[in-house]
């Protein structure tokens, strides 16, 4: 395929998460052209369309068939995403696939399995958290011994979420189109930054509940991940509707001090150890969150037009999914499950 030195980018789902998207590439990604505006729902792609300057298509079929670009975004419900891809590599496309890579741990298998018989076609899973800038630094500060060895970690994930009781349930509720609740979806983007900044994640021992009805899934979970250096780190992930505080988004802990991060409008890292014994800024966090999205597509259009490797692989981007899944046993068994078993 003949790429120019901009990218022509389908958007295959044109909800929420496309928005974002589509900020990012207008603040960060300025390779990327969307050309093409996919979805089932008319009011949707119509006003992706407006926005982008893109040709609405009704079905990726049609849109394969009759669109001119050469990558595509694809945010669909998570069930969708094998056959998606699947249809987009064949037609020679580059795929950037939204997180968790599928609903369940076969198909995304199906799905990495696939793609490597198009070595000339970019695959990969967006996961904005690979971008965020003060988990970066946070990672730069621990191997260099800032903090002295690292002993443990926590980290808190809140999804403030408004409830409509009058609305249906979204896609998310559902545990056969999702694969999971709120650890396998929104969690994936603390999970992420866990494994960054301490490595692999060995096992997990969790406990989930349910207390918002409607939500088939876990909508709250409390969970140890024990990383294969050895160390351990508490984890929680929840649903809000009702009134809460701020808390620490992530916390580690060495032998010689500790990385914090906030969240919320003052959202940034902070180091302290015996040359900060109160504490300094290292940065403001909220920006890198912000272009996050942008920095993903970025990331992915370097590669399909410089040639230049992806952040992640899509390998190492089923972690996430693959500790979601070691937790959902783990609330069976009540034991430690091994994450890569």
């Amino acid at each position: 395929m003949t790429v120019s030195n901009k990218l022509r980018m389908a958007f295959v789902g044109c909800g929420g998460i496309a928005d974002l998207h589509w900020q990012g590439i207008q603040t960060v990604a300025d390779p990327v052209r969307v050309t093409a505006a996919v979805d089932t729902d008319a009011e949707r792609r119509t006003g992706m369309a407006l926005r982008t300057g893109a040709k609405p298509f009704a079905t990726l079929d049609e849109a394969l068939r009759k669109g001119n670009f050469d990558a595509v975004d694809v945010m669909l419900p998570h069930d969708l995403h094998e056959g998606a891809a699947l249809a987009c590599l064949e037609a020679g496309k580059h795929v950037l696939l939204e997180k968790p890579l599928a609903h369940t741990l076969d198909s995304a298998e199906r799905i990495i399995a696939f793609a490597k018989g198009f070595p000339d076609q970019v695959f990969m899973i967006a996961e904005q958290s690979q971008y965020w800038t003060d988990v970066i630094e946070a990672r730069k500060l621990i191997d260099t011994g800032a903090i002295g060895r690292v002993l443990n970690a926590r980290a808190c994930f809140y999804d403030r979420v408004q409830i409509d009781p009058e609305a249906p349930p979204p896609w998310r509720y559902s545990l056969s189109r999702a694969g999971g609740g709120i650890v396998i979806d929104g969690g994936a983007h603390w999970i992420r930054p866990l494994r960054m900044m301490l490595g692999e994640v060995n096992e997990v021992i969790a406990v989930t509940g349910r207390h918002m009805e409607r939500m088939e899934g876990e909508s709250w979970s409390q969970s140890i991940l024990r990383f294969e250096s050895g160390v351990t780190a508490v984890f929680e992930a929840k649903n809000v509707a009702a009134p809460a505080g701020h808390t620490e988004l992530f916390c580690v802990t060495g032998t010689e001090g500790e990385l914090v991060i906030t969240g919320g409008r003052n959202a940034e890292l902070q180091l302290y150890n015996a040359d900060s014994p109160r504490g300094t800024k290292v940065l403001d966090a909220a920006e890198g969150k912000r272009d996050s999205y942008g920095a993903e597509i970025k990331d992915f259009a370097a590669a399909v037009l410089d040639g230049t490797e992806p952040a992640a692989s899509p390998q190492y981007s089923l972690g996430e999914m693959r500790t979601a899944l070691a937790m959902y046993r783990s609330v069976k068994s009540r034991r430690w499950e091994k994450v890569w078993a």
